[in-house]
């Protein structure tokens, strides 16, 4: 598949920062509105393995994705691993779902890149659980298993983000914590990790799933997409074979591609 050929846009997008109360600390949010009262919001997760990564190393991608989009986009400062392992960040894409929705009225999408993308997938899951369903989830290349097994991950030498750094990005974000059924963990619902520790992913939101050939998680994200469409979800998944990892950041394509998607599930 190829991306769209990109323009660049006339059109401007105001935006507003928030501090929104949460348990013991405040959630930053940067809020992307392109100038509709009836455009649908996204809540949006920064990637950067979990450890790094900003609303304002974001600002432009985002601005781009609700203009691409005409939807109103949330992004989310969440605390970063190691110093907040999970479920920190968790809870702080949780605390900004919950925020979009009161203040629009209505069921928000959640999505994210990379480990952003991971987080908005586990957000996904704790929502349904809850009975609370997103309204879709909108997912660039997440990462999905901790112990990064599949063959992309070899299949491409050089290619970015190394299998080494990416397992040390899981140790750092997830703590001791193995690989197990959260059945038999406390929390209820349970807080997610990684979308690999569900035991069902029925009844989920629809899915817009993108990733580029050339990225080591590209088997984690087809895997995703097949377990999902198994559970029967709908799900757009969009292949670009000479995509690598990380061009949320730097391809307006690709957002192109993922706002048009999404509009496509959110009418």
């Amino acid at each position: 598949m190829s991306l769209p050929e990109v323009r660049s846009p006339a059109a401007r997008v105001r935006w507003e920062s928030q501090l929104l109360p949460a348990a013991g600390h405040q959630v930053y949010v940067r809020t992307f509105d392109p100038g509709s009262d009836t455009a649908p919001w996204l809540v949006w997760a920064h990637g950067g393995s979990w450890r790094a990564g900003s609303v304002d190393g974001w600002h432009q991608a985002c601005a781009d994705l609700a203009r691409h989009a005409g939807t109103t986009v949330v992004s989310v400062d969440y605390r970063l691993a190691p110093g907040h392992r999970h479920p920190a960040a968790l809870l702080d894409v949780l605390t900004a779902l919950d925020w979009a929705e009161r203040r629009s009225g209505r069921p928000a999408a959640v999505g994210g890149d990379s480990a952003g993308g991971t987080l908005a997938a586990c957000a996904a899951l704790v929502r349904r659980d809850a009975g609370r369903q997103a309204a879709a989830q909108v997912l660039a290349y997440p990462p999905v298993d901790p112990d990064c097994r599949a063959a992309s991950y070899g299949r491409h030498p050089g290619a970015f983000p190394p299998r080494a750094a990416l397992l040390a990005a899981w140790r750092d974000y997830r703590g001791a914590a193995r690989r197990h059924p959260l059945s038999r963990r406390s929390e209820r619902p349970p807080l997610y990790s990684t979308p690999d520790e569900a035991e069902s992913f029925a009844g989920l939101p629809p899915t817009v799933l993108a990733v580029g050939g050339l990225d080591p998680v590209a088997d984690d994200v087809r895997a995703l997409a097949r377990r999902l469409r198994a559970a029967g979800n709908t799900v757009d998944l969009g292949e670009f074979d000479d995509l690598p990892h990380g061009t949320f950041l730097t391809d307006p394509g690709l957002r192109r591609w993922l706002g048009t998607a999404y509009t496509r599930r959110a009418a």
